[in-house]
């Protein structure tokens, strides 16, 4: 069956509810009605008649005040009592609200009013306390099963955390000028090096690591996800903000500013319709075998193609033509027919009604990409000039007839001219640092492993071993079910669970390759090689190894238990038959994001890398990207045509051959390149690979790079050379206190009777 059009529109994060109701797992419902309870017992000892939303701004901060110095007390139970209170604050004091939107609006007032007090600033010395409480971890080591009931204290303080940051994140039109001061200022603080030396996000990171290590394994690893994501999305912005900061850092490198935005374009683009499977192939053609003229054309005709090829403008006799040429292809995406003799071609349908001209004027023109050059592409371009090449070659100056794409690819080529020429004499002084975004959390190589391991744990496509991360320790209860219902509610929790980690993990490493790519391209190169080196691109293609549209349409929800509407409205009694039927929603949102994500991932780490190309072959990667064309959206299958693309070469004459249509989406979506000639195959890369050695000179030119510019204690005979006179004559010696009485005999010994050789010494300086 042909999967239908998804509206789907792609974006930094989903609804700000839905993302809300994420932090919480349906096995934690119970707890919020013990949040409120909390609240109001230490409401009304303090309080007494009023309601919260009925207090003015001042008693609201006098309430607050109280509360976070309860937040000091050493009882351990008592703490966790406030904590609890501060939590029913910050999700929106849900009793006294009647409407899903009223309790956003008290939710957001009131994390304001926290922020406001100095509130995250006490949770965070709280969850250094939980992070380095040894017995709790130690603990949680020795259980054979870990429930909720471990990490209660954690669970508490990160989703009061999590409630600030995507509230505050978000910015909405009647935000107060106050608000938006205090935005400004939290994001400046967690992305400074303000706890303990080091930005909020690396502490997160050192959580997880210590999660994957087993050392912590009570760890609620959903809701430490979901918080690093946030706050990197916070502190260094999302797509938006990154297309804002390459346009000012091309005018501030008097760069041309970019032909288009790639999002606007992607969103601007219409779905194809998948390949014709197999079966679908074969059934019809059972049934032209049997004499039966069914309506239904033998093949899809628009299969994968953005626009209509044919013209309704033609006469009838050149649209027969056309449609013969193409029925008469040797096979559909990759499945050659073996009964193809046998079949009874389709009499061509009779031709649609000539539409008006303005319908045809209002279809898009041209391919929706600029071409790109890369510099390989200049030096062909330039030799194979019929004219003095040697002249042409010298000068880098003269660009008259060349296309204006080399124009800027010889800039390009300067600077990286520049900086091989960067290499530094003997006898001179390093050049300064470029300037980068110091806010960037450099993660240790540890932290990708770590990302990957949970990322392999959480794939639907992965199996269960004893050795592997338990990263169900926040969804599984004490109780285990003992009904079906409970069972089926569990289980529903269990998958949608795994779904938001995939999401929070593919959101993270796509967020962090573009800033650092943006920041510096090494950066970016070294943490794409530990996520190489991790197996990362295995793993990817192991994850779309599956059936990718019964993952997209999953539907592990359930509505009623979501919140806020689970604490506002009342609550429907469950079935099994409810909880199989799920939502009415067309696609799961989530686990669409997470699949363009990690193959947005997949082309950042194999992009213009001709080993990691290869390993896509070599992992047969495909068939495997032909199966998730038949997701009808977009920006998806843009990704997958790109994937597709830079591996055509590699894949033979007869696939290309038997994959006509793939071929011509990809011409129709994907960018075109200055001498790409990926549908040939006659590349001058198509050549053997070794890994090893690329990868071992990206590595080489990084910690040269390095050196050169970071390396504080450059010793041996090329560290520079003071020769300024002045300054070395006003540095200060160290000389052994009794040096001033035997100082003449040290001159005359060491200088005046050691004899020079001038001429040698400027020998040996030219």
């Amino acid at each position: 069956m042909e999967s239908p059009n998804l509206e789907f529109e792609y974006g930094d994060t989903d609804s700000l509810t839905t993302e809300l109701s994420e932090i919480y797992s349906y096995t934690e419902e119970p707890e919020f009605a013990l949040n409120r309870d909390y609240f109001e017992e230490d409401f009304r000892s303090h309080v007494r008649g009023r309601r919260w939303i009925e207090l003015g701004q001042e008693q609201q901060k006098s309430y607050v005040m109280r509360l976070l110095d309860a937040l000091e007390v050493t009882d351990r139970d008592k703490r966790l009592k406030v904590a609890r209170a501060i939590l029913y604050l910050a999700q929106g004091v849900f009793d006294e609200c009647d409407t899903d939107a009223d309790v956003i609006h008290w939710s957001r007032h009131n994390v304001f009013l926290l922020y406001d007090m100095g509130i995250f600033t006490a949770l965070l010395e709280l969850l250094s306390m939980e992070m380095d409480n040894n017995q709790a971890c130690s603990s949680a080591v020795r259980k054979p099963a870990i429930s909720l009931a471990d990490s209660t204290e954690l669970r508490v303080l990160l989703s009061i955390m999590y409630l600030m940051v995507e509230t505050i994140r978000l910015q909405t039109e009647d935000d107060r000028p106050e608000w938006r001061t205090a935005r400004e200022a939290f994001k400046t603080e967690l992305g400074s090096p303000l706890y303990n030396g080091e930005p909020f996000a690396l502490l997160l990171f050192t959580m997880v690591t210590k999660f994957c290590s087993m050392n912590a394994p009570h760890f609620p690893i959903k809701k430490v996800l979901l918080l690093l994501w946030k706050t990197i999305l916070f502190t260094m912005g999302g797509f938006e903000e990154l297309q804002e900061m390459k346009v000012r850092g091309r005018e501030r490198l008097s760069l041309p500013p970019l032909p288009e935005d790639s999002i606007k374009v992607v969103r601007s683009m219409r779905a194809a319709s998948p390949p014709a499977s197999a079966m679908e192939l074969i059934e019809q053609q059972q049934q032209a075998k049997r004499g039966r003229r069914s309506r239904r054309p033998l093949v899809k005709q628009d299969s994968l193609d953005t626009y209509n090829e044919r013209d309704p403008f033609k006469n009838d006799d050149a649209r027969d033509e056309e449609e013969d040429g193409e029925e008469a292809d040797s096979g559909i995406e990759g499945e050659v027919d073996p009964l193809d003799s046998d079949v009874i071609i389709q009499p061509p349908p009779p031709p649609p009604p000539l539409r008006p001209p303005t319908e045809r004027a209002s279809l898009p023109k041209g391919l929706p990409w600029a071409p790109k050059v890369s510099p390989l592409s200049c030096v062909v371009i330039v030799i194979a000039v019929p004219v003095n090449v040697l002249s042409l070659l010298l000068d880098t100056e003269t660009l008259v007839g060349l296309p204006r794409p080399i124009h800027e690819s010889v800039k390009t080529l300067k600077q990286v001219r520049r900086e091989i020429s960067l290499i530094i004499p003997p006898l001179s002084s390093p050049p300064p640092p470029p300037p980068l975004n110091t806010s960037i959390p450099l993660s240790p190589p540890g932290s990708s492993i770590a990302l990957l391991k949970l990322l392999l744990a959480a794939a639907p496509t992965s199996k269960a071993k004893t050795d592997s991360i338990n990263i169900l320790a926040d969804v599984l209860p004490e109780e285990m079910p003992i009904t079906v219902l409970q069972s089926m509610k569990l289980g529903i929790d269990v998958n949608r669970h795994k779904e938001i980690i995939v999401k929070a993990i593919s959101a993270l490493l796509l967020l962090l390759l573009k800033h650092l790519k943006l920041n510096h391209i090494y950066q970016f190169e070294i943490v794409s090689q530990h996520l190489v080196f991790a197996n990362c691109i295995p793993l990817i293609l192991k994850f779309f190894n599956q059936n990718i549209l019964s993952y997209i349409s999953a539907k592990n929800s359930i509505c009623v238990l979501d919140f806020p509407h689970c604490v506002v409205h009342e609550m429907p009694e469950l079935t099994a038959e409810s909880l199989e039927a799920g939502d009415r929603n067309q696609f799961c949102w989530r686990n669409l994001f997470s699949c363009i994500n990690l193959l947005r991932i997949l082309n950042k780490l194999t992009k213009w890398k001709h080993s990691r190309t290869m390993m896509l072959v070599v992992f047969k990667s495909a068939p495997i990207l032909k199966r998730a064309l038949k997701v009808k959206q977009a920006m998806m299958q843009l990704y997958v045509l790109k994937l597709l693309k830079i591996q055509t070469k590699y894949l033979g004459r007869q696939w290309r051959k038997s994959n006509m249509k793939t071929m011509s989406a990809i011409y129709q979506k994907v960018r075109h390149r200055l001498n790409d000639d990926w549908a040939y195959g006659n590349d001058i890369d198509a050549r053997p690979w070794d890994f090893q050695a690329e990868e071992c000179a990206l590595r080489e030119s990084i910690e040269k790079f390095n050196s050169r510019r970071y390396d504080k204690n450059q010793n041996g005979e090329f560290a520079p050379v003071d020769n300024c006179l002045q300054s070395v004559l006003g540095q200060r010696v160290e000389l052994p206190e009794d040096f001033h009485y035997s100082y003449e005999m040290w001159l005359e010994r060491e200088v005046f009777s050691q004899p020079i050789q001038w001429e040698g010494l400027l020998q040996q300086a030219r």
